[in-house]
């Protein structure tokens, strides 16, 4: 098998090329009745997403996980998006230089093909971006907001006054979608109500609890590098109350051309009536 190669164990067995292998799940064909929203994350084999980082302070995704070819994946289903999910905290790390960049979406030539396949859908140059708060306390980079892009920020009834009106006067509307904390149900037919009908979530572990709680999540792309970290803190894709939900497992790929052939699985997880095949 090649390196530009990867093995599809299920539903069935294939040889299938890394580059594209998202694109081909074409979400935007997903007929669904409420907004289709979606998150990614890679982990250890132990389930770990983010580890301290001793310089910057803060977390980050570890580096014994982190490679090119499940960041080319990363993009892939974030250019198929409407509307892209991140968080204050997110913002607040971007601008102290803490955070990797995730919002700025096929900024890097290599992903030159993805901006074109943009554009042959008749899509704007890049996704809208939501951000979810409660404490309203975040900046919003410029570099963020370039070529007309559109920035919302979603929040609860209960946040400070003040801060919404210097929010509002910066962006626009702040809009709210709970009482005391943002509801993922509430949320989504938000954002439906404005339009937006693919939302991908690029936000943490809380965000996606939210959405699973709510039963507003209808797909997961999990990458599973193979690979055991340890450590503490423990840092999850979920972190919240305790929560049941049923996400069955809908396509998995096996790729061994990473970290001297310890290999990663990349797998999707959804509600099966969502899934066009």
């Amino acid at each position: 098998m090649t390196d530009d190669a990867i093995l599809q164990l299920y539903p069935h067995t294939a040889t299938l090329p890394l580059k594209g292998l998202y694109l081909g799940h074409e979400l935007r064909r997903l007929a669904t009745q409420a907004p289709f929203v979606y998150a990614n994350f890679v982990a250890s084999l132990d389930g770990r997403i983010a580890i301290p980082d001793q310089e910057k302070g803060g977390m980050k995704v570890p580096p014994q996980i982190a490679n090119e070819r499940d960041w080319r994946l990363f993009q892939e289903l974030a250019i198929q998006a409407d509307l892209i999910i991140t968080t204050g905290r997110y913002l607040r790390d971007y601008a102290a230089g803490k955070a990797q960049e995730i919002l700025r979406v096929y900024d890097d030539p290599r992903f030159a093909d993805l901006q074109a396949w943009r554009a042959a859908q008749g899509l704007p140059p890049q996704p809208d971006l939501v951000v979810i708060s409660g404490s309203l306390d975040f900046p919003i980079p410029e570099a963020l907001t370039h070529g007309g892009r559109r920035v919302l920020v979603v929040t609860h009834r209960k946040a400070d006054p003040e801060r919404v009106r210097a929010l509002e006067a910066e962006l626009g509307q702040v809009l709210t979608a709970g009482d005391e904390k943002v509801q993922g149900r509430a949320f989504v037919q938000l954002m439906g109500e404005m339009g937006y009908r693919f939302i991908y979530s690029a936000a943490g572990p809380q965000i996606a609890h939210m959405l699973l709680a709510d039963g507003a999540l209808d797909r997961l792309y999990l990458t599973q590098v193979c690979r055991i970290l340890g450590g503490a803190p423990f840092s999850s894709i979920v972190e919240g109350p305790q929560l049941e939900v049923n996400l069955p497992l809908l396509r998995l790929y096996y790729d061994p051309h990473v970290f001297d052939a310890a290999g990663q699985l990349f797998a999707c997880y959804g509600r099966r009536e969502a899934v066009v095949i």
